[in-house]
């Protein structure tokens, strides 16, 4: 695959402007380099405009067999050194892809190997193309691995511990905890949080069920001891603000307080971790904002000063960034407020990288007229290649075109 020069690009950019002799000038010089970007969204010329974009990392249950696999052999400079220096970090090839510990690096490993290609091929800049990362659960360390704050080494290690850890903390449970997803009913989102802490409360003793993930305004994902969520997902059918619930293949029931042992073994791996501030900033699952959480504070009364002193922190800290990834483990993944945190600083345009379409399509759902592009393939990056090599010879045949005016 070419890889698509900047002359051309600028070129795209001007349309249908005459280029003068200065012009021409500046593009023979520029040419000599290699400073692509997408011709409408991806980056600006010359530092005009940031695109408003969000790039986003798929997280567990966007697994299938044999993902990644076109990428390893049709793009051996880029994704296959991904997967060589992931397998190479794991001391062997990433199989059986329904055990959570061999699942979580296998998706992280294949999402990073998308953006590689992205980044070798076209020349993509996360950090000049967009303007927040985020990933769904496991997709966060996606995101830090994507913005350069953690290594792709240390990251496969630390979600395949992960996995393992969630797997261990539930091991004297085998067949008594389980995962739901909810369709909600029209706009009761509200109503079926609420539900959740007064059907938690009145559970007997032993007996759990949490939000795990927030998904959108129409689908949630609920987590805990299997009794538990079948009573959650009868109460709330019945009451009208669940259509229906469908129980997930999982290993362990993610995001709930089940997992406080995971969040331990998390706590204690990630202090051996180096980690660095993110070239973009990264919205948090947990605070749904690129800020620390209140939970972090001390017990204080000035609880409004520590609010207004946290709203000035970014996620960019390393003991921040590693405190929020240990309660990630047990907290709600708090997804559709994520988004909506993008959509109020004027984010119109989310880039899925990763396998599967599940980010891709929740988004398309809840909002049809945003700019959503999904790129889970080869051939995925091949159409996209093909697009805007399609935009530049155009713009490229209408420049000619008016210069013979």
């Amino acid at each position: 695959m070419r890889r698509i020069k900047f002359t051309a690009l600028v070129i795209a950019m001007v349309g249908n402007l005459c280029p003068t002799p200065p012009m021409l000038k500046f593009l023979r010089i520029a040419n000599q380099q290699i400073i692509p970007r997408h011709a409408r969204t991806w980056m600006s010329t010359a530092g005009i405009e940031k695109s408003h974009s969000a790039i986003l990392f798929p997280g567990q249950g966007s697994q299938y067999v044999g993902m990644g696999k076109d990428l390893y052999t049709r793009y051996p400079h880029s994704a296959k050194q991904v997967f060589d220096e992931a397998d190479e970090a794991l001391g062997g090839n990433l199989s059986k892809l329904k055990l959570t510990e061999n699942a979580q690096p296998a998706i992280l490993t294949t999402s990073i190997a998308i953006l590689r290609v992205l980044e070798h091929e076209l020349d993509f800049d996360v950090a000049k193309a967009c303007t927040y990362a985020l990933g769904h659960s496991l997709g966060e360390y996606t995101a830090l691995v994507a913005t350069k704050s953690i290594s792709l080494t240390d990251a496969v290690k630390l979600v395949r511990l992960r996995g393992e850890a969630m797997t261990r903390a539930v091991a004297d449970r085998q067949g008594q905890t389980a995962m739901s997803a909810l369709v909600v009913r029209g706009d009761h989102l509200p109503e079926l949080e609420f539900s959740m802490d007064e059907i938690r409360a009145s559970l007997p003793p032993g007996e759990l069920v949490e939000l795990a993930n927030i998904n959108s305004t129409f689908q949630v994902v609920i987590s805990g001891t299997s009794r538990g969520v079948d009573e959650a997902s009868r109460i709330l059918q019945r009451k009208g603000f669940a259509a229906r619930a469908v129980d997930l293949p999982v290993s362990a029931p993610f995001h709930c307080s089940l997992m406080q042992e995971a969040a331990n073994a998390m706590e204690e791996a990630l202090k051996t971790v180096e980690i660095k501030k993110p070239i973009v900033d990264i919205v948090s699952n947990v605070t749904a904002k690129p800020v620390s959480p209140i939970a972090l504070c001390p017990s204080s009364p000035t609880v409004d000063l520590w609010y207004t002193h946290s709203m000035s922190l970014q996620y960019s800290n390393p003991e921040e960034i590693a405190s929020l990834l240990v309660q990630q483990v047990t907290s709600t993944v708090e997804w559709n407020r994520s988004i909506n945190y993008c959509k109020k600083q004027d984010i119109d345009e989310f880039l899925c990288f990763g396998p599967g379409k599940v980010l891709a399509n929740l988004l398309k759902k809840e909002y049809p007229m945003d700019k959503i592009r999904s790129i889970t393939t080869a051939d995925d990056i091949d159409g996209l290649y093909d697009e805007l090599k399609l935009k530049i010879d155009n713009s490229v045949s209408r420049t000619q075109e008016n210069s013979t005016k």
